[in-house]
């Protein structure tokens, strides 16, 4: 820190603020279990820095040395692949899950989760890894091919995640949601009535609707199946058993059960669309327990949308892929991108739009990967100086003076990674 460092990748720099905010280190001590002065908790937020630059590939290829990265996480050198390895594989799945939940409580207290209304989903990555496994096929049309199973949970109303978990390509999503659910449930810990789960058809098994039922402080709701057995009973309801809600809709709703082994009542929503007697078109929604229809199904189920939109827009921080099977690493560098998102939603809130509706490699190529920087050393704090940058004065508002304004809100300037420096930006 001696010398001034000059580089393109000093906007990464702008998130070490919001670690502050969202406590990164602290977390990060924890996780790792050792203080502050070891290099483990570095190690660890290089991990994170690395996902907020969306980088991936080796990283002797990445060239992020000499541009002030390695800095940024308190290092004079970028660790190499096998030092992170060895971290990682150093971690167990239950410490990277109670890391999540420790970040999902941070979130919950700023409000980045509302509790009311959450969606569930695979997200299945490719993998390379050169273990023999189950294969899987998207479609009839896709040659089968080996994926690491992830499963996450959104606010549907905040679009934030929550949690996630990971499991090997056999696994079924009745095998998966439950300790998903578990998850969801430590962080959120619903007490005002129960929080509503939407998932697609994937979802519909009875032995995940009776443990979300019996063992969870969820609701769930999902579609069930188009065959033709169902929908010869939807045909088969008489007239008075639909409640027309508006022109062309009307909804109907009766008990359901599984056979063999027979489980429920559950209860199904019938949707009807038409006017014409003989041309109503019909779906089906099968839900925990009763519930309004119409919100469930116009205002709540359209939502789950938004966790597709959240893997569009995020999953180049480290969920578009899996180059390994070993769960301990891979649990390991998808929690360290989840505490990138963490950071990174905080900075968008700060810049506004349009920053705040691109998506996470756009982001990462345009400021943190982006900007023309200097970093010096002046006293005790560290002064990062960007020149040209784009939408100087919203940066300037809320990155000048930075000590200052930590101050008020309660949080402490001094950056403990970086041995207790501060931290100030300037916009020629």
């Amino acid at each position: 820190m001696a010398n001034k460092i000059s580089g393109s990748l000093t906007g990464l720099w702008l998130l070490l603020p919001e670690h502050l905010r969202l406590g990164t280190w602290d977390l990060l001590r924890q996780w790792t279990g050792l203080p502050g002065a070891r290099v483990e908790p570095r190690l660890a937020l290089q991990l994170v820095h690395e996902a907020a630059l969306c980088s991936s590939g080796l990283r002797t290829h990445r060239s992020l040395s000499q541009k002030g990265f390695e800095l940024a996480h308190g290092l004079p050198f970028v660790a190499s692949d096998q030092a992170l390895h060895d971290l990682l594989d150093a971690h167990t799945v239950a410490q990277a899950e109670a890391l999540q939940v420790s970040l999902g409580l941070l979130r919950k207290a700023r409000g980045d989760f509302s509790g009311r209304l959450l969606a569930i989903d695979p997200h299945r990555l490719r993998s390379y890894s050169k273990r023999q496994m189950t294969r899987y096929r998207g479609d009839e049309h896709t040659k089968p091919y080996k994926v690491t199973a992830t499963f996450f949970c959104l606010d549907a109303e905040t679009h934030q995640p929550v949690c996630f978990t990971v499991g090997v390509s056999s696994k079924s999503v009745a095998q998966v949601t439950p300790p998903l659910l578990a998850l969801a449930a430590k962080i959120l810990n619903p007490r005002d009535g129960r929080p509503l789960v939407v998932a697609d058809t994937e979802h519909y098994t009875g032995e995940l609707m009776e443990h979300v039922a019996t063992h969870t402080p969820f609701d769930l709701l999902v579609p069930m199946p188009s065959s033709a057995n169902i929908r010869k009973k939807m045909r088969a309801l008489p007239e008075d058993a639909f409640v027309r809600q508006w022109a062309g809709f009307a909804l109907a709703q009766k008990e359901y059960y599984f056979e063999e082994p027979r489980r429920g009542p559950y209860t199904q929503y019938i949707q009807r669309s038409g006017e014409r007697t003989g041309a109503y078109e019909y779906k089906s929604f099968l839900a925990t327990t009763a519930r309004s229809e119409a919100d469930d199904l116009t205002l709540h189920f359209p939502k789950r949308w938004h966790i597709e939109e959240f893997f569009n827009a995020h999953q180049g921080l480290g969920w578009q892929r899996a180059g390994t099977q070993n769960l301990n690493i891979r649990y390991g560098q998808m929690t360290a991108a989840l505490l990138a998102q963490a950071a990174i939603q905080q900075f968008r809130e700060r810049l506004g739009k349009p920053y705040a509706e691109w998506d996470a490699p756009h982001l990462a190529q345009a400021i943190f990967r982006g900007l023309d920087g200097d970093v010096r050393v002046e006293d005790d704090t560290i002064v990062v100086t960007y020149y040209n940058a784009p939408n100087a004065e919203g940066l300037r508002q809320h990155y000048q003076n930075l000590p200052a304004k930590l101050a008020q809100e309660n949080v402490d300037p001094r950056l403990p990674w970086l041995f207790d420096f501060k931290l100030d930006f300037r916009f020629k």
